[in-house]
Formats: structure tokens, C-alpha cells, sequence
């Protein structure tokens, strides 16, 4: 399994940072490569994305979710997958997105990515393309302030 853990500072408060991430339809504006993100329901998404070079679709479920700290998620389908973003308050107009990652990079291309660090420069890409989207906005698209967690979906 490969793993990347990336941080970035947002000039947004917390809530509208972790709102805006909650918003998985908007991924494709910030993650290179994602073509689309399809929420099912509460708990499930499907994704499609191109990764080295490769269109590629899989199934997602949300293991976790808890406003304002964190959003844990596993693949359930297609690419092996999982991880957690975290939400952490800095000041009043401040926040630290953290996201940690794990996958299995499957065929020579995607290894050797991996090893090259590319997976790592690809998720600090990202976190940059969401400051930008979420200060030059300056309000979340959306949110959702459910929960998740041991079983339950409020």
C-alpha cells in the first residue's frame, strides 16, 4: 500500500472549509483528474477519474463523518482506496485541511508514480487548487452537517 499525508492552510473559518468539503459533486473543480464524483446517498459515492493515464471508476463509502473535524471514507469497488481528511481551527479565520490517504497502485505506471512521489505532488496540488477555490470564494457551495459513525447516519 502507498500513503500520503498532506496539509495546507485555509484563510476560511473552519465550518466554511469543512462545509465545502462535504460537497463531493464540486471535487472535480479543485482534484486534477477526477472527472466526476456522483453522491448516491449520505454514506456513498462513485467517483471517475484518470489516473495514470487510465480512466478509472470505483465505489466509496463515507466510514466517518463528524462537522467541523473529519470525513473518513473506504473503496468499497474498483480502486483500493481510503483515508481521512481532518479540520483543524488555527484561529477564527484559519483552517488546517489535513489529508491522509492510502492505496494500492496497481500496474508498473502507477507504482513507479509512486515511487517517484507523484501520488504525494498530485494531493499538495490539490490542496492548493482547494485554497484557491474555497478563498477566492469565500463561502462554501453547499454543506452537509450530518454525521457518521459507528453504523449510524444523522
Amino acid at each position: 500500500m502507498a500513503s500520503v499525508e498532506s496539509s495546507i492552510d485555509v484563510n476560511v473559518p473552519v465550518t466554511t472549509a469543512y462545509n465545502q468539503w462535504t460537497q463531493f459533486e464540486e471535487f472535480p473543480e479543485f482534484m486534477e483528474g477526477v472527472e466526476y464524483v456522483h453522491q448516491i446517498d449520505d454514506t456513498h459515492l462513485r467517483w471517475a477519474a484518470e489516473i495514470g493515464g487510465e480512466r478509472e471508476e470505483w465505489e466509496a463509502t463515507i466510514t466517518e463523518q463528524t462537522p467541523d473535524q473529519r470525513i473518513a471514507w473506504t473503496s468499497t469497488s474498483g480502486k483500493d482506496n481510503a483515508g481521512v481528511v481532518t479540520f483543524h481551527r488555527i484561529d477564527d479565520m484559519t483552517t488546517r485541511v489535513t489529508l491522509q490517504m492510502d492505496w494500492d497502485p496497481q500496474g508498473m505506471k502507477e507504482k513507479a508514480g509512486s515511487m517517484l512521489g507523484r501520488d504525494e505532488a498530485q494531493v499538495k496540488a490539490d490542496l492548493e487548487r482547494f485554497k484557491e477555490f474555497i478563498e477566492s470564494r469565500g463561502v462554501e457551495t453547499g454543506a452537509w452537517r450530518g454525521e457518521v459513525g459507528r453504523g449510524t447516519t444523522t
